[in-house]
């Protein structure tokens, strides 16, 4: 299945056709998460993946369709079974999947609800990995230099309590983010700060992308004086020994 013809962009479309250019670069799965993705999928030999982006975690050994609404992610994205369209407009058979899987993107839907309902239409097992807004501790980074992020967070993401009511979850899983974790979204760098001072990282997330120069930048001059001073190492020392901090990463699972 080829990517969908040109048409009405679906409503999600715009911001990552502007922000989603070279996440293929800086987004790479990571092999422990995928283990843990590709075993909640076990027994699926069908698999929707909504809100797929460039094919993050998509198991290579099941049959899968992808779904964007951004033109620029499809583009970067491998797979030959790709169709552009939204997760609150599925454009599927009712359970046409063994299973659906919807991996860091629901905090971007426009209707939350009708997208988890699509969700549970097309595909007996539903999976959602997300973040949830009411842990805590926070990354460092939103109470020391940016607290615009955490305001940004806090208006697209919902608490997983929530996220599991809705789409019925019974099982919840929690998912420790590892110090050298490959995908390059915004926690992964809790213990590498060096890393936010590149601009193709920041890029690469939606927080960074959608934030304004003159808020990001200054920002990032008081983070590299601070590593250069030593005063990040200093302040955030019980980091630097920790092999995986438990950041709110969740592993949600309905159906059968």
């Amino acid at each position: 299945m080829n990517a969908s013809p040109a048409g009405p962009a679906p409503a999600a479309a715009p911001v990552y056709d502007r922000i989603g250019v070279g996440y293929r670069d800086v987004r790479r799965p990571d092999p422990r998460l995928a283990a843990v993705l590709r075993r909640v999928l076990d027994g699926a030999r069908t698999v929707v993946n909504v809100g797929a982006g460039a094919g993050s975690y998509e198991p290579d050994d099941l049959d899968v369709t992808a779904v964007e609404p951004s033109r620029v992610m499809l583009g970067q994205h491998p797979g030959r079974a790709k169709v552009r369209a939204c997760a609150e407009q599925l454009p599927f058979a009712d359970g046409a999947f063994d299973a659906a899987m919807a991996v860091m993107t629901v905090h971007h839907w426009t209707d939350l609800a009708g997208g988890l309902a699509e969700l549970r239409r097309v595909a007996r097992r539903q999976v959602v990995f997300t973040w949830d807004v009411a842990h805590r501790p926070d990354l460092w980074l939103l109470a020391e230099y940016l607290p615009e992020i955490r305001a940004m967070d806090e208006a697209r993401f919902r608490p997983v309590a929530e996220v599991a009511a809705l789409m019925g979850a019974h099982t919840v899983l929690p998912f420790p983010i590892p110090h050298d974790f490959t995908d390059g979204f915004q926690t992964a760098y809790w213990r590498r700060p060096e890393m936010f001072l590149d601009p193709a990282v920041r890029a690469a997330n939606s927080t960074f992308a959608q934030l304004p120069a003159d808020v990001v930048e200054p920002a990032m001059a008081r983070l590299r004086a601070d590593l250069d001073s030593g005063a990040w190492a200093r302040r955030h020392a019980g980091l630097l020994t920790r092999e995986a901090v438990d950041y709110g990463y969740r592993v949600l699972i309905a159906g059968d």
